[in-house]
């Protein structure tokens, strides 16, 4: 669900106070087209972004669907002026998205030729007012979201540790969630792995750890916790990663690094 509030600031940011450009009479038709192969995410935003607009969605692609070059992702009709401002705001965000949504995709397929059970996960670097949709996006590539929110599970991280001490981090956050919160706490040693899951996380993240180092900690742990594999892992890294035997890999490149996936907008 996208909201109005959010439409209107899109707008209000790229049309301004005094729009001579797109004062175009009329009315018109126009078409959203991929320039380049990749995986279609963002349409529902696109989509909510004409409508606010009074500009109808004649057709669109469902998000996750495989596109080619030359496909078109969505098609509009309406007024022209009322189309043009709509157009550029509505390319970025299924740009952006499809962009996410593809590179996704891409670590997903690494990893299940390896293990077809182990989760390629998104985290929160993510860019500020545009969180649901990366999420989303993530999602359309076949990734998991992770915790969308601070509320959504408790990670107790490297500054939380050096503030109370792994065992007290943990066990405060265990004491104060709901019993249908995870408590997830990161590690830097396959050694601290067994003691976070000592000290009761239900997920053990292992930090910037090796490939080796990381299978370590999988034995170390022997399924007492579930455990996250997460630190500068890039696409060449997934299936070495996938081999060690963890639940999720957790990449902030899904969403702080994805290329625009290239797109077109033709009137007419």
């Amino acid at each position: 669900m996208i909201e109005q509030s959010q439409i209107e600031a899109w707008l209000r940011e790229d049309i301004g106070h005094h729009d001579v450009t797109n004062d175009v009479p009329g009315e018109t038709t126009g078409r959203l087209v991929a320039k380049q192969d990749g995986v279609a995410a963002g349409l529902d935003a696109a989509a909510a972004v004409f409508e606010y607009l009074d500009v109808s969605v004649t057709e669109r692609v469902e998000d996750g669907t495989r596109v080619s070059a030359g496909d078109e992702l969505l098609a509009v009709a309406g007024t022209a002026s009322d189309l043009l401002r709509g157009e550029r705001v509505a390319a970025n965000l299924v740009g952006h998205a499809s962009g996410i949504a593809t590179t996704t995709r891409r670590a997903v397929d690494a990893a299940r030729e390896v293990r077809e059970e182990v989760a390629v996960a998104a985290t929160r670097k993510t860019t500020p007012g545009l969180r649901g949709i990366e999420k989303r996006a993530v999602a359309a590539g076949g990734g998991d979201t992770h915790r969308l929110t601070l509320s959504h599970m408790v990670l107790v991280k490297e500054n939380h540790v050096a503030e109370l001490g792994m065992a007290e981090a943990v066990s405060r956050c265990v004491d104060r969630v709901s019993f249908a919160t995870k408590v997830e706490c990161e590690v830097e040693t396959p050694a601290d792995a067994t003691r976070a899951a000592d000290a009761g996380a239900d997920i053990v993240l292992l930090d910037n750890m090796s490939p080796a180092e990381t299978a370590n900690a999988v034995d170390l742990l022997d399924g007492a916790a579930q455990v996250e594999a997460s630190g500068g892992i890039t696409h060449e890294d997934v299936p070495a990663y996938a081999e060690t035997g963890v639940d999720v890999i957790s990449m902030g490149a899904l969403t702080h690094s994805a290329d625009q996936l290239d797109l077109s907008f033709r009137t007419g």
